[in-house]
């Protein structure tokens, strides 16, 4: 039984026989000697899709749910559905924007990410760390722009916004880190 202070982020677990994916998670702790630290857990019912915040220390249990983890490739957006391919036996599935939102933002064609099944249905998808794209809106350059601290918004092929070093052209490739959305350097 996995424990909270075991869990991240698109981790399964059941709760009261449900499935149930971890959407957010924060960990406090508190100042006090002898306190716990405490984990806040925003879950989504994989089957309701109604979302359960929790509160709770690091050593409480939660239920298992066997999930399988697969590779999978992004092909293409139908209707507003984002079909994905099984890499290893060439099926094809997908998901509702909104039911994968904070992914979907970082989603471009041939996209190789990892897919998470329970019962032969796709739950979720997990991204890489990081993903090259490139830059179609921005300021233009400054003149005599360097690596500073200074930056400036730039939209992306995806449509999400990044904040860029002043340097930064229209048309240039650059990695951003899908767990925080943050500019991570030239691609």
């Amino acid at each position: 039984m996995p424990k909270a202070h075991e869990l991240s982020r698109n981790s399964v677990v059941a709760i009261n026989n449900q499935p149930h994916i971890v959407e957010e998670l924060s960990v406090s702790t508190p100042s006090a000697r002898g306190a716990a630290t405490i984990y806040r857990l925003r879950f989504r019912n994989i089957v309701t899709k109604a979302k359960l915040d929790v509160s709770c220390k690091g050593d409480e249990a939660f239920g298992d749910v066997s999930v399988e983890t697969r590779s999978a490739q992004f092909l293409f957006v139908e209707q507003g559905q984002l079909v994905f391919m099984d890499t290893e036996d060439f099926s094809q599935f997908g998901f509702m924007r909104d039911e994968i939102a904070a992914q979907a933002d970082y989603l471009i064609p041939d996209l190789e990410v990892k897919a998470v099944f329970c019962d032969g249905k796709a739950l979720t998808i997990e991204l890489p760390a990081s993903v090259a794209l490139k830059v179609v809106e921005t300021a233009p350059v400054m003149k005599g722009a360097s690596v500073t601290s200074r930056s400036k918004p730039a939209k992306l092929e995806t449509g999400v916004s990044v904040n860029v070093p002043l340097f930064i052209n229209i048309g240039d490739k650059i990695k951003v880190d899908t767990r925080t959305g943050e500019y991570l350097g030239r691609a």
